[in-house]
């Protein structure tokens, strides 16, 4: 009698506790439902995306800052060593990268994610081979590697990038440009064919319409042509400010030079002083972005760069198929919907990935539009 009288109540308190544990699992599905339907509507907030990218580079600035080694005259190209030291030489990698890219560490690392730190086991690669400048383009604007892509020739791209498909996308028409400081970014984006705003030489603002506009290409045309077809990163900079705040595209792609040239020049102190006047570019961007009620709380920012550059004192001005080190590089990502997870580890990514970011963080699958296109970065876009 007392078995049967036990084996009653237990089945009676079984029963009563799955009755309060059912409403119970309902309650978890429905909040994970609202966490899910919360997150795609942060995600469909961003209505527009700033793509700047750092020529040439690399990750070992990017995540450990100043190198000592290379603050010599000899191999730097230094003249004042100690002057270099006290800009940007700190203790530790992570004190001496936010000397140089303090933007991007105080708030971009923390309100958004980097990926290519060789330290946190993660890793991004480009997939063309070559590791220089037009197939590197090529790669992270369509989104493949393309192998008649294989010089940095003027010849028009003869591949589909997400700026020309987004350019001819509903709601999009006439509202994505490029800035460049090489003249050969008309051609990357294919201007003529995709009818791009493309600005890549020449005066700040083509076409100026205001006093402001006008005092812009009279200081730029006061500037020396010291590389030939690259200007300096100034015009760029501020052509393209002005292009944001005047006619406010949608999605916006400035190309910075600087950090390569001044690599090649093998003049370190000046490489380094180009990236910190990046980083206070993209700052500027940004913040400008922020103040204008199109862009506020609904813009995302991508940033990242065509190859990575050597890591000896011999072989850091260079890049190419015979510097196997150029071939890691970096990305970072910022904006509504994507989690801020910092620095990412133990993560694979490819340069091939960035086109299809872009469109995803739109809301758009350039995919479809583009099968040879690699999908979007993991956990930055969905």
């Amino acid at each position: 009698m007392k078995r049967r009288l036990t084996r009653a109540l237990c089945s009676g308190r079984r029963a009563w506790g799955l009755a309060l544990l059912a409403p119970l699992l309902l309650l978890a599905q429905g909040l994970a439902a609202r966490v899910r339907a919360e997150d795609r509507s942060a995600r469909a907030q961003v209505d527009n995306v700033l793509i700047v990218t750092l020529d040439g580079f690399r990750w070992q600035e990017m995540f450990g800052g100043y190198d000592a080694s290379l603050n010599t005259k000899a191999d730097g190209g230094v003249g004042k060593p100690e002057s270099l030291a006290a800009r940007f030489d700190r203790k530790t990698p992570a004190t001496r990268r936010e000397a140089l890219l303090p933007f991007l560490w105080t708030v971009v690392a923390r309100e958004g994610q980097i990926l290519g730190d060789a330290s946190r086991r993660s890793r991004v690669r480009i997939t063309n081979g070559l590791w220089f400048s037009y197939p590197g383009y090529n790669e992270m604007l369509s989104g493949f590697a393309d192998p008649r892509v294989d010089s940095n020739d003027k010849t028009t791209n003869p591949n589909l990038t997400v700026l020309e498909w987004l350019n001819r996308r509903p709601g999009f028409e006439g509202r994505v440009a490029a800035f460049g400081s090489w003249d050969v970014l008309p051609f990357i984006v294919a201007a003529e064919r995709s009818g791009l705003h493309a600005n890549g030489d020449g005066p700040a603002v083509l076409d100026p319409a205001t006093d402001r506009e006008r005092l812009l290409n009279d200081v730029t045309a006061d500037l020396p042509p010291y590389w030939g077809g690259a200007r300096f990163d100034a015009p760029t900079m501020h052509g393209a400010l002005e292009y944001l705040r005047t006619r406010q595209p949608r999605v916006l792609y400035v190309m910075l030079g600087e950090t390569d040239e001044w690599a090649h020049g093998r003049r370190y102190d000046l490489y380094l002083d180009a990236a910190w006047r990046s980083d206070r570019f993209v700052r500027r961007l940004w913040e400008e972005a922020q103040a204008l009620p199109a862009y506020r709380g609904r813009t995302a920012l991508v940033l990242a760069t065509d190859h990575g550059r050597g890591a000896t004192p011999a072989d850091w001005t260079d890049h190419g198929q015979k510097v196997p080190a150029a071939e890691p590089i970096w990305m970072a990502v910022m904006g509504p919907g994507t989690p801020a997870l910092g620095v990412r580890e133990a993560v694979e990514a490819t340069q091939s990935q960035l086109a299809a970011t872009v469109a995803a963080l739109l809301g758009e699958d350039f995919g479809k539009a583009s099968p040879k296109a690699a999908p979007p970065l993991p956990d930055l876009a969905r």
